[in-house]
């Protein structure tokens, strides 16, 4: 809240981007418009940075802040550099995990507006998901020509909101005047394919076809019935005209930032737009993006499905770790992380390094680990694990980024442009595009998750078939998982091998065209904790809000 920050206007001149391509929302806040993103094509592409993370603990990695950080390190040593980050969901705001703006010195601003209503998007999205709903029900209503049937629709109304009463509700009671009642519940919009889908598009005119491919549900006879079929993809695009466009910020340090979309990792693909980075790197030398909660989940998403849809290619990966977190995954109890215990952290090591062995050995990029360092680190405990990981042939670099800014991470910076000096690295793919999809699964599950094989129930897998028998086979994968472990079980920490993944549920996102496997007791809406963040967050007399984090 001390730290000044310049007009929006100026940032974007950071970005040679011209004023009249910016659309403000207020002083500190615009959209970039489409026309000027497309006038950008014949440039050459900066390199492209992703920041990940050891599996999450309720003991903090600080992937964001992390980005936030190197990316203002980056700047301080000369180098043309942005952030591409999600934008918060207000579920976890005023739930447990807080805002997603950073922390400490290294945060984009303004933090409030981010984190709350920002510039729409996210009502946009729940709008154009739940006019679909909406349409759904009024064809039923009115005679239902498409002949769907009830009890087969699978499209589900979304809210920007952890509210585990919704998750499973009756729709179209009271009566004849409110249309025929059926089973419905509801997602979280992060979970909504309208996010993926936006999050995925590159153009207005791909959002709606994609919109448009949307199934909904299926006839009696058990054909597909979509979006385009309801004649409700032309509105629901009307509604995301806007939403499309990236958005610009800036970090503390008045370096610029694009903020766009935000589906979680653990129920979604877990990265921002397709269009802002794209963007990004059109503009930047270096663009900085991160993937959600730990790497088998986000940055196993980000290159399994975004790289893989847009042709993107990373030229290195940071893993970021805490030592705090490393010795939980050792077995450490929350209260006594901040105490010594070289004996917990050599045993949470595993898990840092199957991350790290993931990115190298299954996907072929270069690694940096990045130690998100805290004031109770000793020295002892530092040394055993640059040892652990130098085995590894991998570099580890202490950032003090949160207590210094830029500054505390100059060393970080250097690092991630040393291992991006070469050439760029040939990506490699968990599976291949004609896999089939249980092959597919199968292959996350053990490849990434080190699981000696998967299970589902006989409706499940004859689900999964019928998909693949009905030209769907060439999707890619999304898989909702608990974030906190490698396998399906939160409280199995470390790096566990052997385990069994079960595949609940499988839902088709024909629009954004990937199947999403659910596993094992994961919801696609979250509740609200004991203690939510909301009850200590406050408005005073002045109208300045406190409590957000």
């Amino acid at each position: 809240m001390a730290t000044t920050l310049q007009p929006v206007l100026k940032i974007g001149k950071k970005l040679g981007i011209p004023e009249e391509h910016l659309e403000p929302f207020g002083h500190y806040k615009a959209k970039i418009s489409l026309e000027y993103l497309e006038s950008l094509s014949s440039r050459p592409d900066g390199k492209l940075i992703l920041v990940s993370a050891i599996s999450p603990t309720p003991a903090g990695e600080g992937k964001t802040t992390t980005s936030i950080g190197l990316t203002d390190g980056l700047n301080r040593i000369g180098k043309k550099a942005v952030v591409c980050l999600r934008e918060p969901s207000m579920g976890p705001v005023f739930g447990m995990k807080g805002g997603a703006t950073g922390g400490g010195k290294a945060m984009v601003g303004p933090m409030e507006e981010i984190n709350l209503h920002f510039t729409g998007d996210f009502a946009a999205i729940g709008q154009a998901n739940n006019l679909l709903s909406a349409m759904i029900d009024n064809h039923i209503h009115h005679g239902n020509v498409l002949g769907i049937d009830a009890r087969r629709v699978t499209w589900r109304r979304v809210m920007d909101m952890n509210d585990r009463a919704l998750r499973e509700a009756t729709v179209a009671l009271g009566g004849t005047a409110n249309g025929y009642p059926r089973q419905d519940g509801f997602d979280a919009v992060v979970a909504s394919e309208v996010m993926a889908i936006l999050c995925l598009a590159t153009s207005v005119e791909d959002l709606k076809k994609r919109l448009g491919n949307i199934i909904i549900g299926y006839t009696r006879e058990q054909n597909p019935v979509r979006a385009s079929e309801l004649g409700a993809h032309g509105a629901m695009t009307a509604l995301l005209r806007d939403a499309i466009k990236p958005n610009l910020v800036q970090t503390l340090e008045n370096n610029p930032a694009i903020i766009h979309c935000g589906p979680f990792a653990n129920i979604a693909h877990g990265c921002n737009s397709v269009l802002a980075t794209r963007s990004a790197l059109k503009m930047a030398d270096y663009v900085v993006t991160e993937a959600g909660f730990g790497a088998d989940l986000g940055a196993e998403k980000f290159l399994d499905i975004k790289c893989r849809k847009s042709g993107l290619r990373p030229s290195a990966v940071v893993i970021v770790a805490t030592v705090r977190a490393l010795k939980y995954h050792g077995g450490a109890d929350l209260k006594t992380i901040s105490l010594e215990d070289l004996q917990a952290l050599e045993k949470g090591m595993p898990n840092l390094e199957r991350h790290v062995e993931n990115m190298r050995s299954r996907f072929g990029l270069p690694c940096v680990v990045a130690i998100n360092q805290f004031a109770s680190d000793t020295q002892a405990e530092i040394r055993l694990l640059t040892e652990k990981m130098s085995r590894q042939d991998t570099p580890v670099i202490l950032s003090r980024h949160f207590a210094e800014g830029g500054a505390g991470a100059e060393e970080l910076a250097r690092a991630v442009v040393a291992a991006t000096s070469g050439a760029l690295p040939e990506l490699r793919f968990t599976y291949r595009d004609e896999d089939p999809l249980w092959d597919k699964i199968k292959a996350i599950a053990t490849r990434i998750y080190g699981a000696s094989d998967i299970t589902a129930e006989r409706k499940v897998r004859d689900q999964i078939a019928k998909f693949q028998a009905s030209g769907y086979g060439h999707y890619p994968i999304c898989m909702a998982k608990t974030p906190y472990s490698f396998s399906v079980d939160p409280d199995l920490r470390g790096a566990p091998s052997g385990h069994v993944i079960n595949i609940r549920e499988v839902r088709l996102n024909a629009g954004a065209e990937f199947l999403v496997a659910i596993c094992g007791d994961i919801m696609t809406m979250p509740g609200l904790p004991k203690a939510p963040a909301a009850l200590k967050i406050d408005v005073d007399a002045t109208g300045k809000i406190t409590g957000l984090f």
